[in-house]
């Protein structure tokens, strides 16, 4: 049976490389659709998901790959999805791989190399391009400091809000957080409607992760 494989890719002529690529393997691969961004794409997905592996480029109007892989992820958890792009950069390996992504080649690879990479991905492997798998490593080393600068925002939170957060994310109510930092679970709250203000969130929930994603705690 065929490996059923789909793109999402917005630029024309790239989109015409890859299919070529995929073309000289078409004993063993069946191109099913392209996605001309990630919206696009999922509308495609949504009339027929009956594939096995989706190259996916990032960047690309309407919706990114990155944010197109999360939904994917989430909706068709069994579909396996190599990222296709001209980025390196670890920012961008980052979110690619937290989104769901099984794998992450470069498109000036060779078809052999992608074609390889789509079996590799079936079989359980993570194929990658070496450069790619090396900053890879990286991150895994020191995940901090690859944490976009735009994202290292601390709202003015006060320390003590801050302390407030940390406690909340552990799942603690108003009387143990205020046990814990021996004041009032009255302050407790008044720190709480102050944080959540200053993230422009409504609940804990949505606090603790724009907190986390924004490496305050």
């Amino acid at each position: 049976m065929k490996i059923r494989v789909a793109i999402a890719e917005d630029n024309d002529f790239l989109a015409a490389s890859i299919e070529e690529k995929l073309n000289l393997f078409e004993d063993e691969i069946e191109f099913k659709f392209r996605g001309k961004n990630g919206k696009d794409f999922l509308n495609k997905l949504e009339k027929n998901h009956n594939i096995d592996v989706i190259l996916m480029d990032i960047e690309m109007p309407e919706m990114n790959g990155i944010s197109a892989t999360e939904s994917i992820n989430e909706k068709y958890p069994q579909l396996k999805i190599i990222i296709l792009t001209v980025f390196d950069d670890e920012e961008n390996i980052l979110k690619a791989i937290q989104a769901g992504a099984m794998g992450y080649l470069l498109k000036d690879e060779t078809p052999d190399t992608i074609f390889n990479g789509i079996k590799m991905v079936l079989n359980g492997g993570a194929p990658m391009t070496p450069c790619v798998a090396a900053k890879s490593l990286e991150i895994l080393r020191n995940p901090n400091r690859v944490i976009p600068e735009k994202d290292r925002e601390d709202f003015c939170l006060t320390k003590r809000e801050v302390e407030v957060l940390n406690h909340l994310s552990k799942g603690l109510n108003y009387n143990e957080i205020a046990e814990n930092l021996f004041i009032s679970p009255s302050t407790v709250r008044k720190h709480i409607e102050n944080i959540y203000k200053k993230l422009q969130v409504s609940n804990k929930l949505t606090a603790v992760k724009k907190a986390l994603k924004h490496s305050i705690i």
